[in-house]
């Protein structure tokens, strides 16, 4: 299927807002980067709010204090969460044993 033709304004309208989206898609990474949200509570709204709803689980987890590459890798195979998954596309189990796993340390480290 084709992409429909657009007209310049309709154009720039998107761009417009798909400059906004992403802006909006960092400013709530760096909350959960300051700890200013939990994931607990931006699984709490994916939901509902389209920006957090897109944010892929991977960037979220990286985004949290002390969470690395191996750390998100290890949890995400325990879990079996699949790279391309965003917030919003995680089902109530998937959601509780990522929560669980957070609390525990996949690595193992102290």
């Amino acid at each position: 299927m084709a992409m429909p033709e657009l007209t310049p304004e309709q154009r720039e309208r998107a761009l417009a807002k798909a400059l906004e989206m992403r802006r909006a898609r960092a400013a709530f990474v760096a909350s959960l980067k300051s700890g200013e949200v939990t994931m607990a509570q931006a699984l709490a709204q994916a939901k509902e709010n389209p920006v957090i709803g897109k944010t892929r689980v991977r960037q979220a987890l990286r985004a949290l204090p002390g969470w690395g590459v191996a750390r998100v890798d290890a949890l995400m195979e325990i879990v079996k969460i699949p790279d391309s998954r965003r917030l919003a596309g995680l089902g109530k189990s998937q959601c509780e044993s990522l929560l669980r796993g957070l609390r525990e340390d996949p690595l193992g480290n102290a």
